[in-house]
């Protein structure tokens, strides 16, 4: 199994630019045989709060037709960030592309302070991934600071714990401590994606790394630059390198 995480600096509503450099990234994910990639929170967008519904994405959403068509053609698992709109609410979300031509999409379960006041929580919405040996959980940002979404993640079974995430260089350090912490009290291995570069007017932190499930880091990326974390499961044994983008 190969697993990439994909370091973006959004364009901060630029919905066309940010997805070509998806596109980009996807397709050198594909040169090196990535079963799954994950891209940060909001990674279409920009992460966004006022203009978050204006920007909002739907299921049958036509401007992730190219995406669904690259996760068929790659035959790679896409995990994409934006606001969705469900029944008239707004959701933090993350779609859930397939080679099989399915779509799903996780909702944000645990809002940041403030978040509230533009979006609506919800765990109706925790699609459990399927690939090869792992079963996988999604989380989303301020989902990874409480233990009990780690813990229900654990209860599902989950093998694999992936965190789309916008973390300033101030929380950095915390999040990285958090995730090794569950990757060894639960033994799952553990991927994270985060921006580098500035997004909703704050620097990001970038560092998206990955943990075996016995806390150990194998591969990180940098603060500052975009870039792909690959790492690979080989007899057993988990491998990483990082290449940049730009």
């Amino acid at each position: 199994m190969i697993l990439a995480s994909g370091q973006t600096k959004p364009k901060q509503g630029d919905i066309e630019s940010n997805l070509i450099d998806h596109y980009k990234m996807i397709d050198l994910a594909s040169k090196n045989n990535v079963d799954l990639i994950v891209f940060p929170e909001m990674s279409i967008t920009g992460y966004e709060r006022e203009k978050a519904r204006n920007l909002a994405f739907t299921k049958t959403d036509s401007r992730l037709d190219k995406l669904r068509q690259l996760s068929v053609d790659k035959k790679m698992i896409l995990i994409v960030g934006a606001p969705v709109l469900i029944n008239d609410k707004l959701y933090i979300g993350a779609f859930v592309l397939k080679p099989d031509h399915s779509i799903s999409i996780y909702t944000k379960q645990h809002l940041h302070s403030g978040e509230e006041k533009f979006f609506d929580s919800s765990f109706d919405n925790n699609p459990l991934i399927n690939l090869k040996n792992e079963k996988i959980s999604i989380a989303i940002c301020a989902d990874i600071v409480n233990p009990k979404h780690a813990d229900n993640a654990n209860k599902n079974g989950s093998t694999l714990y992936i965190a789309s995430i916008f973390f300033t260089p101030n929380g950095i350090a915390d999040a990285h401590k958090t995730l090794s912490d569950y990757s060894k009290q639960y033994s799952m291995n553990v991927l994270m994606a985060n921006y580098c570069g500035q997004s909703w007017g704050l620097d990001s932190g970038g560092q998206s790394a990955f943990w075996d499930n016995n806390g150990n880091l194998i591969a990180n990326l940098d603060k500052t630059d975009s870039g792909l974390l690959i790492v690979e499961n080989a007899n057993n044994k988990w491998i990483g390198i990082t290449l940049n983008y730009e």
